[in-house]
């Protein structure tokens, strides 16, 4: 078989869809940086991928990602046992009540920047939300850190999401970030095992601080900084879907009027359906741990097994008419853990699914409904969002001038409850 990785680089979100469309079968048979590699779509293909006996994800991960997006000996690179304990670390600070509190962190950044736009200039708001993210998690984390601060921070940790699916220069500007910022935050969990700094109790540097993995042991401190940055950087990569939801808004105007009215509901099916509509991971990947069979089809042990996101999230048998953005599919649906799956599908607490998802969603849905109460101009800019490019994103992230502060009371975007 033909090696597809330059094809992947070039295609972006397109190629493995395109390769599944030129298969004979259900399974799309590649080549993937010299290895041999099966692509699958569809619900009972994320079922079939989430299951330990069939995938693993340990030895999968290439060095481009565990160097730059995850870290190495990150919870990602885990299975089983050690997994399960890791994992549950994060769903213990990541939990309802962790979820609003974070929340409320986070709007209050948002208002305190909102109120300092104002004043008449231009704000990429790609880059506005990264560092009001950043901010908000980091006082949430129990993380010290100086206002002056964030804007390096952000930098840093938008790089770190920038720069894994590539090679040249965001790669590179992806490894300088993570390393300065690994040694910081292992650092800090130093000082805090120390006494030197105190961490509030039930915040995320307690709990990384303090954990102990499957066998007994303190985490070492430099893995502990990378599970700290495993909270702090996909909450700030919420910017991109922020730079999404004003995209959609100027683009489809009409879902302004009912978000501005603070619609909880309709707030949370617009968040989904940013996530579903707009291009964030192509694709997840894990090794197959002995031959395997896929409705008829064979899948070698050792072989890559890629789940195709993209391809599901945009599968006109699972949303009608796909590339239509409509957040009224979303009405009053529930989601099945193996049909919206822009952050991994399965179960959240035992499997790979993306713990930080119900953040996420709580934040879009928070923020959202601030973005559609402000009045502001959208200057010529190029707003072209290439497929090829991973992680896509708005080419000149979104500019806004003469922004105007909401008014409204925002008291009533609460977080919804089930």
């Amino acid at each position: 078989m033909l090696d597809h990785t330059l094809f992947l680089l070039l295609e972006g979100y397109a190629w493995l869809p395109e390769r599944r469309r030129e298969a004979e079968g259900p399974v799309a048979h590649t080549r993937v940086m010299g290895r041999r590699a099966a692509g699958l779509c569809g619900p009972d293909a994320v079922r079939f991928f989430y299951d330990e006996n069939h995938v693993e994800r340990r030895t999968a991960l290439p060095g481009l990602v565990k160097n730059t997006l995850f870290g190495q000996g990150a919870v990602h690179t885990l299975d089983g046992a050690d997994h399960r304990v890791r994992k549950a670390m994060f769903v213990s600070v990541l939990n309802g009540e962790g979820v609003d509190d974070l929340v409320g962190h986070t709007t209050r950044a948002w208002d305190e920047a909102v109120a300092s736009w104002a004043d008449g200039r231009s704000v990429t708001l790609f880059d506005g939300a990264a560092e009001i993210l950043a901010r908000g998690v980091s006082r949430w984390a129990g993380i010290p850190l100086d206002d002056a601060e964030v804007p390096a921070l952000a930098a840093d940790l938008v790089a770190m999401v920038d720069g894994f699916a590539t090679v040249g220069p965001r790669h590179w500007r992806a490894r300088g970030a993570r390393g300065r910022r690994e040694e910081w935050l292992g650092r800090l969990v130093r000082q805090v095992r120390e006494g030197a700094v105190t961490a509030p109790e039930g915040s995320a540097l307690a709990a990384v601080a303090h954990h102990r993995d499957a066998g007994g042991e303190l985490l070492d401190p430099r893995v502990a900084a990378v599970e700290l940055l495993n909270v702090i950087r996909p909450t700030t990569a919420v910017a991109w879907f922020m730079a999404f939801s004003a995209h959609a808004l100027h683009r489809w105007p009409q879902h302004r009027a009912t978000l501005r009215g603070g619609d909880v509901s309709f707030a949370e099916a617009f968040a989904h359906e940013v996530r579903r509509f707009y291009p964030f991971a192509p694709f997840v990947g894990g090794r197959a741990v002995k031959d395997l069979t896929w409705q008829g089809e064979h899948i070698p042990a050792g072989s890559l097994v890629l789940l195709d996101i993209y391809g599901q999230n945009h599968d006109p048998q699972l949303w009608p008419d796909p590339y239509t953005f409509d957040p009224q599919r979303f009405a009053g649906r529930e989601i099945g853990p193996y049909d919206l799956i822009p952050q991994g599908g399965g179960d959240t607490a035992g499997g790979h699914r993306c713990p930080g998802e119900a953040v996420t969603v709580a934040l879009l849905r928070a923020l959202v409904v601030r973005l559609a109460q402000l009045d502001y101009d959208v200057p010529a800019q190029d707003m072209d969002i290439s497929l090829r490019r991973v992680p896509a994103r708005p080419a000149d992230g979104f500019v806004i001038s003469s922004v105007t502060p909401a008014v409204a009371d925002l008291s009533v975007v609460t977080p919804l409850r089930r």
